[in-house]
């Protein structure tokens, strides 16, 4: 399907951009709603006149969406960069509409880990697609903002999904196929994201990447005001000069020293978001809420204190990144979080049989999400949208997220296996130590990357690598 990109100026570029960020992002709130809405689906789910669910299969069903989001990741990066970012998020527009109504219907468990497969293709597409879209939509000082729009509605995503299994569960828990009600929700934004992405334009640097020069300078100059965008289209054009000789990315080209350093902090901002721990709660609030005491029923309606606290932490972080850099942000979400994730542990030991015990680790899971959605999780998305060069930002967003999405799937596939073989508190204590581990490697690899354009990051790397070879050639005279 052609595009026009032009059709007269629509609204100030402020306008424009407030537009592109609310009709994409809906591939975020998709995001949110699929990984969130089984926390709430899964233990009806799991009763034996349904599918009838081991912990092993529960860990199964909820991890299949994050296998296959990272094969969704991997490749979606790759696509966006030869058919377009717009034409793959209509794409996986449709995957996701189809991916629901299999997983809303599925017969049985096999069917049910097949469709959430497929849906997970198009989460971990998304995931890739749209903060890379965001991010070369948007002018420098209005990056930050604009992507993490994306993690609000992923967010969003997740809260509407536990106040759905809540609404659902209290007023339909009888209905022995209330699961999937809170499974087919997701086929409505599914239909505003493909409807919204007919209107929207191609991502002006993909437009150049592919010599589209017109187009992306009638994109720019909807989104800036008519100098800059000629100042910026010359920016894109003079940094693809440079980069002349990759005439075709391939994954040679994510070998080259200065690249495979940007690859080597890229995953590790990735792996170091999962290890905190944060889909074991997303995922499998419900089970630790009763694990700790409460009911299906009050923990369904506890698990919304979660959903909302992410959202109110993921604005307090777009705030804080208008103010802070990069990496102060990302060490700070990793302290926070490692400190709830050691107090889970220790409280839930010591106040074990305790009538206060559900409230406690409520609390303190709410404590997580704030540093978790606040600093963490914005600041890794974001970062990530960054850090690669023009003409491998798909494929490495592809190759890192793919990385993300794995760890994803390992913490989702073993964490109901853990809890039910070592109970809650040492399932904590792992994260924990882990945890440890990530907030040494932001202290020693992770850049800031705050106030620079797209462009300039690339040729701080770049200078970085070639001032580090000046320096080993130095040693060896």
């Amino acid at each position: 399907m052609e595009q026009q990109v032009s059709g007269g100026k629509q609204g100030t570029p402020k306008q424009f951009l407030r537009t592109v960020t609310i009709v994409s992002t809906f591939g975020g709130l998709l995001f949110g709603y699929d990984t969130g809405v089984v926390n709430g689906a899964l233990p009806y789910m799991a009763r034996p006149d349904q599918l009838n669910l081991t912990p092993f299969l529960e860990g199964l069903v909820a991890s299949g969406l994050l296998f296959g989001a990272a094969l969704g990741s991997f490749m979606g990066g790759q696509l966006a960069d030869k058919k377009g970012r717009r034409t793959m998020l209509l794409g996986l527009a449709l995957i996701f509409f189809f991916a629901t109504l299999g997983c809303t219907f599925a017969p049985t468990v096999e069917f049910m880990v097949l469709s959430r497969f497929i849906l997970g293709l198009a989460v971990g597409g998304a995931s890739v697609i749209v903060p890379t879209y965001l991010a070369e939509m948007s002018p420098a000082e209005r990056r930050g903002r604009m992507v993490t729009q994306n993690e609000l509605m992923i967010v969003t995503g997740q809260l509407c999904a536990f106040v759905f299994n809540a609404v659902l569960g209290v007023t339909l828990g009888e209905n022995a196929h209330v699961w999937r009600y809170m499974l087919a929700i997701a086929s409505l934004p599914a239909v505003v994201l493909w409807f919204g992405m007919l209107a929207m334009p191609e991502s002006p640097r993909w437009l150049v990447l592919h010599g589209r020069i017109g187009e992306a300078l009638e994109v720019l100059k909807r989104a800036r005001d008519e100098r800059r965008a000629i100042a910026e289209l010359n920016e894109i054009q003079d940094t693809l000069a440079q980069e002349s000789g990759m005439k075709r990315a391939t994954f040679k080209d994510l070998g080259i020293p200065w690249v495979r350093r940007i690859v080597f902090i890229a995953m590790g901002i990735a792996i170091c978001q999962q290890i905190s721990g944060v889909n074991s709660i997303m995922y499998y609030g419900t089970q630790i809420l009763q694990k700790a005491g409460f009911s299906t029923e009050a923990a369904l309606i506890g698990n919304i204190a979660n959903g909302v606290i992410s959202v109110l932490a993921t604005f307090f972080g777009i705030w804080m990144m208008g103010k802070h850099g990069r990496r102060p942000l990302l060490m700070t979400g990793q302290i926070g979080t490692i400190c709830a994730l050691f107090l889970i542990g220790v409280l839930s030991h010591t106040l074990e049989g305790s009538a206060n015990l559900p409230y406690v680790v409520l609390s303190l899971t709410v404590t997580f999400l704030f540093f978790q959605q606040g600093f963490l999780s914005p600041v890794t998305w974001l970062m990530l949208s960054e850090l690669f060069p023009l003409r491998l930002r798909g494929m490495g967003m592809g190759a890192t997220v793919l990385c993300l999405w794995l760890t994803n799937f390992l913490v989702g596939l073993s964490f109901p296996v853990l809890l039910d073989a070592f109970g809650l508190s040492s399932t904590f204590y792992i994260f924990v130590v882990i945890g440890l581990l990530g907030l040494t490697f932001a202290y020693k690899f992770v850049p800031e990357t705050r106030g620079r354009s797209l462009e300039q990051i690339e040729k701080d790397f770049r200078e970085y690598d070639k001032k580090l070879e000046m320096a080993i050639e130095h040693e060896s005279v």
